[in-house]
């Protein structure tokens, strides 16, 4: 009896056009970072356990693969780019007197192993970028802008790019002085758009009305600039109006790029990523309910690993694009297609000169023998 070996639950061998179209598909979008002048850099599959640890509030410990070295060192496969690409910065590229902008992108495989994501892949391929350096609403309205050239060069048409500001909320939470687990569970109400739930929670709090008001509005702040209209005057908290402000400063700079139709402003996204201190941005389109971006500002997660430095970035998942691409019916083209020489013994000769010529030339061909069995 013919023994069949599956994969592991939440994998799959990819093959066949769907590769090819993968392969394509991850060309097409390097070329946009690419033409934005960042450079490539590959970090390990796996790393020390302290890179994801809870106190830069990335994956919790019990959704990574964990497992250990000889010495005893606890090891995981990368759950996220982020703190990976952090770590490397900070070794290689932060010198005192260094002046530039460092941009880098990177393609690879994140790993998470969590009961909650039943039916989702747990490995997928990421695609995205790490802009390190640039503190101003100039890099925050240039990751957007690659954002909205990424999914126009995947082909999408129809998509929209959500853009949170995580300093608003942060800004109220100092004003209102709640306990920890008021503020994690307030967090989850707010991100889930629990109307009800959010008024029931800061009801709780016994907050001033203005405080009580905006936290109950905030899971319906979604839409464009008369959103942030709106947001200016509901509070007075100076550190709430500066974050307003620059996303309206942002939102010019992306009318200076000729995206700005693309772009919304969601003042309820809140990340479950603890490291972001900026802008949040999601971007989705139909055929998925997942974002098929994702990222924002992180300008204190460097300082974990040692060293200080404004930055802001985001990741693609493939497969969340892939699907949607397909949903749309929207195809990637292939390169060059393969082409097959059909030979046997008595003309191999002339087929492996003719074979060699082409391959020469920049085609793909495939020699098949005649009569061969499997």
């Amino acid at each position: 009896m013919e023994r069949v070996i599956h994969t592991p639950e939440g994998v799959r061998d990819i093959y066949g056009e769907e590769c090819a179209r993968k392969r394509a598909l991850q060309k097409a979008l390097h070329k946009v970072l690419a033409s934005y002048g960042y450079e490539d850099i590959e970090t390990p599959t796996f790393e020390f356990f302290d890179v994801f640890s809870r106190e830069i509030g990335t994956i919790p410990s019990k959704d990574l693969y964990k497992f250990f070295d000889r010495d005893g060192n606890t090891l995981v496969l990368r759950p996220d780019f982020t703190p990976s690409i952090a770590r490397a910065a900070a070794r290689y590229f932060m010198e005192e007197d260094r002046q530039e902008t460092l941009r880098l992108c990177y393609q690879g495989n994140t790993f998470l192993n969590s009961a909650s994501y039943q039916g989702r892949p747990r490995e997928v391929t990421e695609v995205g970028v790490e802009m390190m350096g640039d503190a101003s609403a100039d890099s925050d309205g240039e990751i957007l802008a690659m954002t909205v050239d990424l999914l126009k060069a995947a082909g999408l048409k129809d998509f929209q790019v959500s853009v949170g500001q995580v300093d608003f909320f942060k800004s109220l939470l100092e004003e209102a002085q709640m306990p920890a687990e008021a503020v994690e569970e307030l967090r989850e109400l707010i991100s889930s758009k629990n109307h009800f739930g959010v008024e029931e929670c800061v009801r709780r709090q016994h907050l001033s009305q203005e405080l009580t008001n905006v936290f109950a509005q905030m899971p319906h702040l979604f839409g464009g600039m008369e959103i942030l209209e709106k947001a200016r005057t509901m509070t007075n908290n100076e550190k709430a109006l500066a974050s307003i402000g620059r996303l309206e400063e942002i939102y010019h700079i992306l009318e200076m790029y000729g995206c700005s139709q693309y772009i919304a402003f969601d003042l309820g996204m809140l990340s479950k990523y603890k490291y972001y201190t900026g802008i949040l941005m999601q971007a989705f389109t139909y055929g998925t309910g997942q974002p098929l971006i994702k990222g924002g500002r992180y300008n204190q997660l460097l300082a974990y690993f040692g060293k200080s430095c404004p930055s802001i970035g985001f990741t693609l998942v493939m497969e969340h694009l892939m699907n949607a691409l397909s949903r749309q019916g929207i195809e990637t083209p292939l390169e060059e297609k393969k082409e097959a020489i059909s030979y046997d013994q008595d003309n191999r000769r002339q087929a492996i000169e003719q074979a060699v010529a082409m391959r020469r030339e920049g085609k793909c061909v495939a020699l098949q023998r005649k009569g061969l069995l499997l």
